[in-house]
């Protein structure tokens, strides 16, 4: 544990951090895992569930929680799945 009060503060504010990093990875991965499950059923609510991940993916990056070419990335593979199942 540090002795200096900045330390301290700097370590509550990387655990906090840290939590809020995992919630919105964790989410993430739960939004992509539902919209290729929606895409592969041939789902209704399938375009919904990727606007909604999508969306998710974006806010992560301008929080500073993802990368944004990983954002990018998820995105194109997220949306090839989306026109191969059009197909």
């Amino acid at each position: 544990m540090p002795n200096i009060k900045s330390s301290e503060k700097d370590v509550k504010r990387s655990a906090k951090n840290r939590m809020r990093n995992k919630a919105i990875k964790s989410e993430i991965k739960t939004l992509l895992k539902n919209a290729v499950e929606a895409i592969e059923n041939g789902s209704e609510t399938a375009e919904d569930k990727v606007k909604l991940a999508i969306s998710k993916l974006d806010k992560a990056v301008s929080k500073g929680v993802i990368h944004k070419n990983k954002a990018a990335r998820k995105k194109s593979r997220l949306l090839k799945k989306v026109a191969k199942a059009a197909q």
